[in-house]
C-alpha cells in the first residue's frame, strides 16, 4: 500500500479514505445494511469493507471488479475462544466466499501459558488460507515480554499485518502502540491500527506513527463530517 499521504504537508479529511477499513460488525445487522455498507466503501473510496463472515459473499458481489478489499474477522469480538482447526476451516470458507483479507483474534491464554508453538500454529493455520492475515495482539493485556513474544511468533507464522488491539474496549489506538509495532515489523509486515478511531486528527496521528491501515466504524464521519472539512499541516 502507498504511504504517500505521510509525506504530504497538507492532508484533507477525504484523503484518509484509502487508508480506512470501513467496519460494520454488529449483532443483528441486516442485508440492506450490509449492502449499503459495501456501497459506501466504493462511494468514499475506502480501502476495504470489513464485515462479519456470514455476509462476506454479499459484500464480495457488490465489490466485484473494484479495487476494494473484502475483509472479515475470525475469533472476534470474543477473542481466543475458537479452536485452531475451526479457525483454519472458517478462513478457507471465507476465502471461497470472496474474502481477500482476514483479521484474527489470537490465543492470549496460550501465550501466557507458554504454549508458544500452539500460539504460532493457530495463526499459521489461517495464513494457509492464502490471503493476508492481520493479528489482533491485544497489547494492553500483555506484559512487556509477552508483547515481544507475540510479535515474534506472529511474524514467524506468516502474519502480513500486526494490530495493536481488536477494539476500543481493549485499547484506543494511539501513536505509541503503532510506533512500537512498526519498530518491530520486518520488511513485508505492516501495521494496522484499530480501536476507537473516531476523528481526523487521531487518524492522521496513527498514519504519521507508521500505520498503513485504520480499522474504524466511523470512517464516513471522519471523511465527511463538517468538523473535518479542513486541512492540517504536520
Amino acid at each position: 500500500m502507498s504511504t504517500a499521504i505521510l509525506t504530504d504537508t497538507e492532508i484533507t479529511s477525504a484523503a484518509l479514505a484509502p487508508y480506512i477499513q470501513h467496519t460494520l460488525i454488529d449483532v443483528g445487522v441486516t442485508r440492506d445494511q450490509i449492502v449499503a455498507h459495501a456501497e459506501e466503501t466504493l462511494r468514499y473510496g475506502f480501502n476495504a469493507a470489513m464485515v462479519p463472515g456470514s455476509w462476506v459473499a454479499e459484500v464480495a458481489e457488490v465489490l466485484r471488479g473494484t479495487d476494494a478489499e473484502v475483509a472479515s474477522a475470525l475469533d472476534f469480538p470474543t477473542v481466543g475462544v475458537t479452536t485452531s482447526a475451526g479457525k483454519a476451516a472458517e478462513a478457507e470458507s471465507l476465502v471461497r466466499a470472496g474474502a481477500t483479507q482476514i483479521d484474527i483474534g489470537v490465543q492470549i491464554g496460550w501465550l501466557k501459558s507458554g504454549r508458544y508453538d500452539a500460539f504460532r500454529a493457530d495463526i499459521a493455520g489461517v495464513v494457509a488460507s492464502g490471503v493476508p492475515v492481520k493479528v489482533m495482539l491485544e497489547l494492553p493485556l500483555l506484559t512487556p515480554a509477552e508483547r515481544e513474544a507475540a510479535v515474534e511468533l506472529s511474524i514467524e507464522a506468516g502474519a502480513a499485518f500486526l494490530k495493536n488491539a481488536s477494539s476500543g474496549a481493549v485499547e484506543v489506538a494511539n501513536p505509541d502502540s503503532v510506533a512500537w509495532l512498526v519498530a518491530r515489523a520486518p520488511q513485508g509486515v505492516q501495521v494496522k491500527a484499530s480501536g476507537g478511531i473516531k476523528s481526523f486528527d487521531q487518524a492522521v496521528s496513527l498514519l504519521r506513527a507508521g500505520a498503513v491501515l485504520l480499522g474504524t466504524s466511523a470512517g464516513v464521519a471522519i471523511v465527511t463530517d463538517e468538523v473535518n472539512e479542513h486541512t492540517t499541516s504536520y
